[in-house]
């Protein structure tokens, strides 16, 4: 088994609202609600997964939406913004989309070579929608208004701001097989070539810019995707071998991962391909009921009493 990073597995980030976050991105974005799920850390809180048909890794955002917490703060030593890959020609139906349900956005605007659409979400999480100058022969997940010849087909790439990029880059470089494709300005670009989609990742550099703060509307951490155990494992030996705090192996129903913090202060997770998001429930019911991980199955009156109503 090559021992290889392929790309993005998925992004976490916090929301504020259950109900308000799980309708803006699958009736507004049009993305597929994978599993209703709970933080595993805190069970009083959902877990929620949204993604294509089957959750393929390099489409799958999830969120932590603890009900009225504070905003937080974007900044250095975070994820900034997360591009989702559109088909040329769709700009025209979001922007249209975005002034009907009163989305903040911006211009459409360009950057190395390629088009690209700002908007927040609800919590102020920034995001953008980029047309690929390579194109994307992923198949969306498509939805009674939004259909496929416009819909998101999964992640582009994501941006880390940071005080100081060149031990970032070197993780990407000199771990995960990343090469730096073009530099503008204080923004670089790293690749890599083990897959052709969900396979960017911005570096921009910002020396004075304050810390960012967690809270609603901030990425939590960015997960880097593996096939497999075996591979996942060779990378716990790399990254430990060169001093960085990891994890052990964390079993997270859909997926197993490490997780350690990286020199710029962004929390990198490593992840799986299996055994993926059809264990526990038909394909075509995904997302269509709370589940529970094994530990709190008992406990699960107790929690469903404190858990928010999204139906």
């Amino acid at each position: 088994m090559e021992n290889r990073i392929e790309g993005l597995h998925h992004i976490t980030a916090i929301a504020s609202m259950a109900k308000r976050n799980l309708d803006f991105y699958t009736k507004i974005l049009g993305l597929r609600l994978l599993k209703k799920t709970v933080n595993f850390d805190d069970p009083g809180t959902y877990h929620l997964y949204f993604g294509d048909e089957r959750g393929s890794a390099g489409t799958i955002l999830t969120f932590f939406p603890y009900e009225g917490a504070r905003r937080g703060s974007s900044g250095t030593g975070m994820v900034t913004n997360i591009a989702y890959s559109v088909p040329e020609g769709s700009f025209d139906f979001w922007i249209e989309r975005f002034e009907k349900h009163n989305v903040i956005y911006n211009k459409p605007s360009e950057k190395f070579g390629e088009k690209f659409l700002t908007f927040l979400d609800p919590d102020g999480l920034k995001l953008e929608l980029v047309i690929p100058k390579n194109g994307d022969s992923r198949t969306p997940w498509e939805t009674e208004e939004v259909k496929a010849a416009v819909a998101t087909k999964g992640f582009h790439g994501v941006t880390l701001t940071l005080q100081n990029q060149k031990e970032t880059a070197r993780i990407l470089t000199d771990i995960f097989g990343y090469t730096l494709e073009e530099q503008s300005g204080n923004r670089y670009r790293y690749v890599t070539e083990a897959v052709t989609s969900a396979n960017i990742v911005d570096l921009v550099e910002l020396p004075n810019e304050a810390r960012g703060i967690g809270g609603a509307g901030t990425n939590h951490h960015i997960a880097f995707r593996v096939k497999n155990e075996e591979v996942l494992m060779q990378f716990h030996d790399k990254i430990a071998s060169l001093g960085y705090n990891i994890t052990n192996k964390i079993d997270r129903n859909y997926f197993y991962s490490l997780y350690f913090r990286e020199p710029g202060g962004v929390l990198f997770e490593i992840a799986t391909d299996n055994p993926g998001f059809g264990i526990d429930e038909p394909w075509d019911k995904l997302g269509s009921s709370l589940l529970l991980p094994p530990q709190y199955e008992s406990r699960r009156a107790q929690i469903e009493a404190v858990l928010p109503k999204v139906d």
